[in-house]
């Protein structure tokens, strides 16, 4: 019978869902599954992309990990594709890739005073509290006012974390030196901004409530925000997500405020227009314009500018893909161009034998649950694509670590985050606050920890 040997670059939830739907899949042909991670650890943006205290969502991993304890899919960790393997080497090995390789750098928020010291990025904050190896190990919390711009999860993923008091996260699997600079931040007041009203937010319920959960934290909502217009009031009538965010932040108006450390402020109809300076090149302020319903579901500015004083700004607003070294790529929306999965050259033509699936595919919208019907629709074309499958010159399974490890390649496999997960379970054991786990930050310690079998065999 006729085997599939498939290459599959990212080992998020995207690349992990894909592997499991073509395993199960109805198909004419046997199925060999290879999964390259560019980190040690398996599991993307559930384990780099998730704030440490949503236990919910990270319920997630137990789905992930059946599948990859199946037996059926290899992984290779750290293993960097356009470093460590090239296309060409996928070809010559594999008779197809998916990509799965998810959007991780912050999408553009063209206003004067990005540049500034101050300005950041969320997703280069939520990489640092989620301990990701390859950024510093330190942060900037410094200020006593923030701002975050942005109206969806991620936005008050990072309100969240940077209002919340560091000792409500021991709990959970925040890393030490997180938790050290968390705990030292000076901040009082964090300040949400959104250029549309609170009945066109982008977060879901339930990342609303656990604002409102907060420990020692008021939450701050301003009246002239929920003078709503029809288009607004149909929404909430129809919508029961809507409906219920609706009823939550209500709820919030009749709070008695006043007696928290710290102040959470959510600012609707408020249009970024500038990231005000001072005299030393630091953020000094936050101006935006007050924007009002244009009857038809948007808004339009009222010309009326404010500015509210913060130290430090957080950018919000999307993440954006990464280019691929061979692969085709749309610079203007941060994606790999492709049909229902089946990658486009530039002369919008397919390309034989390689795939995309998740965020690199669509680009960074919808939770971790769609990526599932996005796997689906990819992996229908690679099982229909078998007479334009890549024809592999070398199909001895042995000969990827082979390759690897001649080219000087720490691998980590299967056996290795495995390792890894049950000595970060056993750090958070040994804890004084006892905690899930403690999570290893650093690339090389996690690769040492990975690898040990095949230390003390050297």
């Amino acid at each position: 019978m006729t085997t599939l040997r498939l290459a599959i670059v990212g080992a998020g939830p995207a690349g992990i869902y894909a592997a499991d739907i073509l395993l199960k899949a109805q198909k004419g042909f046997d199925v060999q599954i290879d999964l390259f991670e560019q980190l040690p650890a398996p599991y993307g943006l559930v384990r780099y992309g998730v704030a440490p205290d949503h236990p919910r969502i990270k319920g997630i991993v137990n789905a992930l990990r059946d599948v990859l304890d199946s037996g059926d899919i290899r992984v290779f960790g750290n293993v960097r594709y356009g470093v460590d393997i090239s296309l060409d080497d996928l070809k010559k090995h594999y008779n197809a890739v998916i990509f799965s390789t998810g959007a991780i750098r912050d999408a553009d928020l063209d206003v004067p005073g990005i540049e500034l010291e101050g300005s950041y990025g969320a997703a280069d904050f939520v990489s640092w509290f989620d301990g990701h190896p390859d950024v510093p190990r330190t942060w900037p919390l410094d200020a006593s006012s923030v701002a975050v711009v942005g109206v969806g999860n991620v936005a008050l993923d990072v309100s969240r974390i940077l209002a919340k008091h560091a000792d409500d996260l021991l709990p959970t699997e925040i890393p030490d030196n997180v938790y050290e600079v968390l705990k030292a931040s000076p901040v009082t007041d964090v300040h949400v901004f959104g250029r549309r009203g609170p009945a066109q937010v982008k977060f879901t319920p339930l990342e609303l409530r656990e604002l409102g959960e907060l420990r020692d934290v008021d939450m701050i909502v301003y009246d002239e925000d929920f003078d709503h217009d029809e288009a607004a009031k149909t929404a909430i009538a129809t919508n029961k997500q809507v409906f219920v965010m609706d009823k939550v932040l209500n709820q919030w108006r009749q709070r008695e405020v006043g007696q928290a450390s710290r102040r959470l402020h959510l600012h609707f109809y408020a249009k970024p227009v500038e990231i005000v300076g001072d005299d030393e090149g630091r953020v000094s302020a936050f101006r935006y314009e007050r924007t009002r319903p244009d009857g038809q579901g948007g808004v339009e500015g009222t010309g009326g500018m404010r500015d509210v004083p913060v130290q430090a700004v957080y950018r919000a607003v999307g993440y954006f893909g990464s280019p691929l070294d061979g692969i085709p790529f749309d610079e203007r929306r941060g994606v790999i161009p492709n049909h229902e999965g089946q990658v486009m050259d530039d002369d919008n033509q397919i390309v034989p034998g390689v795939y995309a699936t998740g965020w690199i595919k669509r680009g960074p919208v919808g939770l971790i649950g769609h990526t599932k019907s996005d796997a689906m629709e990819t992996v229908s074309h690679v099982i229909r694509d078998q007479a334009s499958w890549w024809q592999p010159s070398e199909l001895d399974p042995d000969a990827v670590p082979a390759l690897l490890t001649a080219r000087g390649v720490e691998f980590t496999d299967l056996d290795g985050w495995h390792r890894l997960d049950e000595h970060e379970q056993a750090l958070g054991a040994a804890h004084e606050h006892e905690r899930v786990r403690v999570k290893v930050v650093p690339r090389d310690e996690m690769v040492r920890v990975s690898r040990a079998d095949e230390a003390r065999t050297a």
